[in-house]
């Protein structure tokens, strides 16, 4: 679903804001010592791009360790639960150790899904339309 414009690969949900997205969880994880560990998934890109894809999962990490917070919000993206929600959940169990959690939490989510560790779940990218784009985006 990613589009090429001018060289550079575009998120089509680029200017969806996050706070109403439901993230689904797609990787293979479990829990080590109270933290999550996700297992990377392999690309599946094509031609010379697949090339450095593959070539950087093979020499990257495979297994990702979150720390506290991380592991904490991944326990939630559960497709029903919106990123707005795990924000104010991360605010009342972390408190300020966790702030600034909309840009933080926000990076994460973008993170995990360039990386194809979660998906967004269908409705709540409509619902998101249909409230208009708004200017509080993480």
């Amino acid at each position: 679903m990613l589009s090429r414009i001018r060289g550079r690969r575009v998120d089509p949900l680029e200017g969806v804001n996050l706070l109403h997205v439901h993230p689904v969880r797609e990787a293979e994880w479990h829990d080590e010592d109270d933290t999550v560990v996700l297992q990377r998934r392999r690309p599946r890109e094509r031609g010379l791009s697949g090339i450095g894809a593959r070539v950087d999962h093979w020499l990257g990490t495979p297994r990702l360790r979150l720390d506290s917070t991380g592991s904490f919000a991944w326990r939630r993206f559960d497709g029903s639960t919106t990123v707005g929600q795990v924000v104010e959940e991360v605010r009342e169990t972390f408190g300020a150790a966790a702030e600034p959690v909309e840009q933080r939490l926000g990076a994460f989510v973008r993170l995990l899904r360039r990386e194809r560790l979660v998906s967004y779940a269908e409705e709540s990218i409509g619902n998101d339309a249909d409230q208009g784009r708004r200017n509080t985006r993480l």
